[in-house]
C-alpha cells in the first residue's frame, strides 16, 4: 500500500472506488488500524458514489512509530493541567489532523468528504476548524468534545477496556472480542466476525504502546466545543443510544456547537458498528455530503 510522507512521517493509506467520484476521507478512532473500517462498509460508500480513503493514524497499523518518544506520563499531564499549563506530550491531535491532511495532498485532493469514529471524530473535528478549506462536508460518529461538563462513561466498562492487554496473540484475541462484547449495544454480538477482524489487526500490527501517546494526545486539547463554532462544512453527528464510552449526551453537545449540524441517534447502537445500523449511516452520510452539491 502507499504512503503518505508527512512531516518526516509515514502515514499507511488505501483506496477504495474510482478515483473520480466523490472523495472521502475515514479517520479511524483510538488504536484503531485502517481495518476498523471494514472493507464491507467501505465498498458500500464506494457503490454509492465515493472514492473512499482510509489510513492508519501514527503509531498504530503500518504508519510511522513514534518509539523514540518513550510512553507519557499521564500524573505529569494532569499536573501541568492544573498548574494551567499545557501538557508535554509526543504528538497532539492537531498534528494527528495535519496527518490527514497529508493523506489528501498525496492524493491531490484538493477537498474531501470528511468522516471520523471516537477519537477520529475528534481529529476531523479539529480538521474542520483548523483546514476549513479542505472539508466539503463533515460526519462524527460515537465521538466528543472532551467538554468536562459531559456525562463521564461507564466506570466499570472504561475500567476493563483501558487495562492492559495481553501480548500473546491468542489471549489478545481473546480478550479483546470480551471487551467488544461490552461496548457492542444491544444488537446481537458478531463474535465470529469480532475474533476475525482482531485476528487481521493482531497480524498486521501488534503495537499496544501508540495507543497510550495517542490516548496523551486527546488529552492535550481539552474542550474543543470552543472552536466548533466555526465549522461552516454540513455537518451530521451520529451517535449511539447505547454508547458506555461516550453516553448520547456528547452526540448532543457536538451538534449543539457546530452551527446547522444534524443529530441522529441510533437506538441500540453502543460504541461500534453493528450490521443493523450500517444502512442508515451510509444512506445519512451520502445525504450529508449532497447538501453544499458536490
Amino acid at each position: 500500500m502507499p504512503k503518505a510522507k508527512v512531516n518526516n512521517t509515514e502515514i499507511e493509506y488505501e483506496t477504495i472506488g474510482d478515483p473520480i467520484s466523490k472523495p472521502l476521507l475515514l479517520i479511524a478512532g483510538l488504536g484503531s488500524q485502517m481495518l476498523a473500517w471494514s472493507d464491507e462498509l467501505c465498498e458500500s460508500l464506494a457503490n454509492r458514489g465515493f472514492f473512499v480513503i482510509r489510513f492508519d493514524n501514527r503509531d498504530v497499523g503500518l504508519s510511522t512509530k513514534f518509539e523514540d518518544a518513550g510512553l507519557p506520563d499521564f500524573v505529569k499531564i494532569n499536573d501541568a493541567y492544573a498548574r494551567g499549563e499545557k501538557p508535554d506530550v509526543p504528538y497532539t491531535l492537531e498534528d494527528m489532523a495535519g496527518d490527514a491532511v497529508g493523506v489528501l495532498d498525496a492524493l491531490n485532493i484538493d477537498k474531501a468528504h470528511v468522516c471520523g469514529a471516537s477519537m477520529g471524530g475528534m481529529i476531523a473535528q479539529v480538521l474542520a476548524y483548523r483546514h476549513p478549506s479542505r472539508v466539503q462536508s463533515l460526519t462524527l460518529i460515537m465521538s466528543t468534545t472532551g467538554n468536562p461538563d459531559l456525562p463521564q462513561g461507564k466506570p466499570e466498562i472504561m475500567a476493563q477496556f483501558f487495562a492492559p492487554v495481553p501480548s500473546e496473540r491468542e489471549a489478545f484475541i481473546e480478550e479483546t472480542v470480551r471487551r467488544g462484547r461490552l461496548i457492542h449495544g444491544t444488537f446481537a454480538y458478531d463474535e465470529d466476525q469480532s475474533k476475525e477482524y482482531r485476528a487481521k489487526e493482531y497480524d498486521r500490527s501488534y503495537y499496544p504502546e501508540g495507543t497510550i501517546r495517542q490516548l496523551a494526545a486527546m488529552a492535550v486539547p481539552g474542550n474543543l466545543k470552543p472552536e466548533l463554532a466555526a465549522i461552516r462544512a454540513p455537518t451530521l453527528v451520529i451517535h449511539g443510544r447505547e454508547d458506555p464510552f461516550y453516553p448520547v449526551e456528547a452526540g448532543n453537545d457536538i451538534a449543539t456547537a457546530i452551527p446547522g449540524a444534524e443529530l441522529l441517534i441510533l437506538d441500540g447502537m453502543g460504541h461500534s458498528f453493528p450490521h443493523e445500523v450500517m444502512p442508515r449511516i451510509v444512506t445519512a452520510l451520502v445525504e450529508n455530503s449532497n447538501k453544499n452539491g458536490n
